[in-house]
């Protein structure tokens, strides 16, 4: 193992990598916040402008760690024309499996390559508005948050889909239809589910939670033209598991991924006949995946259409974007520090201690939460599992 390897293992290292994405992430929370109040209810075009980068600059500082720390790169199948003509220049619903640790962060790769990485976002719980630095940023950037209630949901969908979509650059929202991570349990809960109505069961996916994607369907038409399916994988015999922790020890990952452009007009208007739809999608993504598996290639048994592939590898805004932060925020922090010793200011250097404890703390509690093994159990009861 060479010397750089071995430093980026160092429980320091990482302290330092916390620190920046918190501190960073803290600054940029209150200036959302200040621009929320001061900006948006003035002029909410150049809000969602500004907000962007804003967004970029946070999340981007998760892609240098899959990019540039651990120099994992991911490779991308995509029909050449489609990536041409609509790749980073349209809205669009993102459809992907959820069965990795950083299923998400690996989406993330893609769409930072395409440009639109700081207008991301997803279908998420409520709960997660509340949690600081991320939590923050998402509630700010307008994302849709769920309680998890048909009724209620359904009007915030309709309502957070118009401001989604009225932004002026192109925004990529993405749905989790499966509505939570593969795991053995939650599989056989909805293999049990499928068996007793007749659904044909999936290998590799969850049956997929239905009425959030039809209920979104109306406000979706007229403003988002395409559906991207997204089906992702890393290989089971990979050197290194696809986890956080992998990554911060600098090892890489390798996604793989297959995406796909559905036009809108495709997905049928009737309730009944979109559920459908959205069934016959997942019996077409368990094959996409099940092809891999077993040959090595998303198209040798799935039925699907061969398309070419392109690899990514990291871009320079995001290696910038994280020294920069890293060499602010650690600076404050050592400046900080020193002064209290030598001002022996014992009471605001035990409270910076403090901080930056809670800040590692954070992270291993992140890298925690990511982890299958602590997946929440919502969908592992058969009686939870409904469309």
């Amino acid at each position: 193992m060479s010397s750089l390897e071995k430093l980026k293992q160092q429980r320091l290292i990482h302290l330092c990598i916390a620190i920046t994405f918190f501190t960073s992430g803290l600054i940029i929370n209150l200036v959302q916040l200040i621009l929320t109040l001061l900006l948006k209810p003035i002029n909410i075009w150049l809000f969602r402008k500004i907000m962007y980068y804003l967004c970029y600059s946070l999340y981007s500082q998760l892609i240098f760690i899959s990019d540039w720390y651990s120099s994992s790169k991911i490779k991308v199948y995509m029909d050449a024309d489609d990536l041409a003509q609509y790749g980073g220049k349209e809205h669009v619903l993102l459809i992907m499996n959820h069965s990795y640790e950083i299923d998400w962060l690996a989406g993330w790769m893609f769409t930072e390559k395409m440009g639109v990485l700081g207008n991301c976002k997803a279908y998420a719980k409520k709960v997660i508005a509340y949690i600081p630095v991320i939590g923050w940023s998402w509630k700010f950037a307008e994302f849709v948050f769920l309680e998890r209630s048909y009724d209620k949901d359904r009007e915030i969908i309709s309502h957070q889909l118009k401001e989604v979509f009225a932004y002026p650059d192109p925004t990529w929202l993405l749905l989790n239809a499966e509505g939570t991570r593969f795991t053995p349990k939650k599989h056989e809960a909805s293999v049990k589910f499928a068996q007793e109505r007749n659904i044909p069961v999936l290998k590799h996916h969850l049956i997929p939670r239905t009425k959030g994607f039809t209920a979104s369907l109306s406000s979706l038409r007229g403003r988002c033209p395409a559906i991207y399916d997204i089906n992702l994988v890393f290989k089971n015999d990979a050197k290194n598991s696809p986890t956080i922790s992998t990554l911060l020890n600098g090892k890489p990952v390798e996604p793989y991924m297959l995406v796909r452009r559905i036009p809108m007009e495709k997905v049928p208007e009737n309730e009944d006949e979109a559920t459908e739809w959205l069934h016959g999608l997942f019996r077409e993504k368990d094959k996409i995946i099940d092809s891999f598996h077993t040959t090595g290639s998303f198209f040798k048994t799935s039925g699907i259409k061969e398309v070419p592939y392109k690899m990514y590898s990291g871009r320079l805004c995001s290696l910038i974007n994280f020294a920069v932060w890293a060499f602010v925020s650690v600076s404050m922090v050592l400046c900080y520090l020193i002064t209290a010793i030598f001002a022996q200011n014992w009471l605001g250097l035990s409270i910076a201690v403090g901080i930056l404890t809670t800040f590692y703390l954070f992270m291993v509690k992140a890298i925690n939460m990511s982890k299958i093994s602590k997946a929440s159990t919502y969908g592992a009861d058969v009686k939870m599992v409904t469309n």
